[in-house]
């Protein structure tokens, strides 16, 4: 009886090691699967337009359902910052209200901002637009617009692929700059006093007439939430 027992269980436990082994292959492939996405979407993202280069014009509509178009504010500057509240790197910069100052300067010089979210509508982060218009007036965020890009177009357009990432176009339609917001790249809102603000400084920049001393930086953040 004893050998049967011993055979039994030598049996079960043949049976059992190859499931496991597809299990953990299983996972393996699902988590190659998505670096390899993740490797072709940072790809693609860099192969979109480059600086020096016309701004790819878009048509969404903001959280209230009005249409904007990029080509309507022809003739000013714009700051682009794609956005998505769930992410922690976003939250560092309007927790401590960075974003927002930003965003006041920004208006306060007759400059345009558009604050794009790129969700798609399936994923945990996406908020409807009432909901999202609500975190932005909570946050005593002033953008001139809250533009809702389920399907990802735009910011396929641009390249982007961090929340947050900054773009600037002159007046002339020309993309400006394209990049991180600042030189540290951290969730941490403290490091915000010792970090260079590139879009501050570009900005200051491009209104003075001057060419900017850093057009192109490493973005920093969660990755945009784009519809597969």
């Amino acid at each position: 009886m004893k050998n049967a027992m011993s055979s039994a269980m030598s049996s079960a436990m043949s049976s059992a090691m190859p499931q496991t082994r597809l299990i953990h292959l299983a996972r393996f492939a699902a988590s190659l699967a998505i670096s390899i996405a993740s490797f072709f979407i940072a790809d693609y993202a860099y192969s979109a337009t480059a600086v020096g280069q016309k701004a790819p014009d878009f048509t969404l509509t903001d959280t209230s359902g009005k249409t904007v178009r990029l080509s309507d504010f022809k003739g000013k500057h714009v700051v682009l910052e794609w956005n998505n509240p769930g992410c922690p790197f976003v939250r560092k910069h309007y927790d401590s209200t960075n974003m927002q100052a930003l965003q006041k300067e920004a208006g306060d010089k007759g400059v345009v901002w558009l604050a794009i979210n790129s969700t798609e509508t399936g994923h945990p982060d996406y908020l409807a637009p009432p909901k999202l218009s609500q975190w932005m007036v909570q946050q005593k965020a002033t953008p001139t617009a809250t533009l809702m890009d389920q399907d990802g177009t735009a910011g396929k357009a641009y390249g982007a692929r961090t929340t947050p990432h900054m773009y600037m176009v002159a007046p002339d339609g020309t993309l400006i700059y394209a990049g991180g917001i600042d030189s540290v790249p951290s969730a941490r809102s403290e490091d915000i006093k010792t970090a260079t603000n590139y879009v501050r400084q570009g900005l200051n920049e491009a209104l003075a007439g001057k060419p900017l001393s850093q057009a192109t930086t490493r973005p920093y953040g969660c990755s945009v939430k784009y519809k597969s």
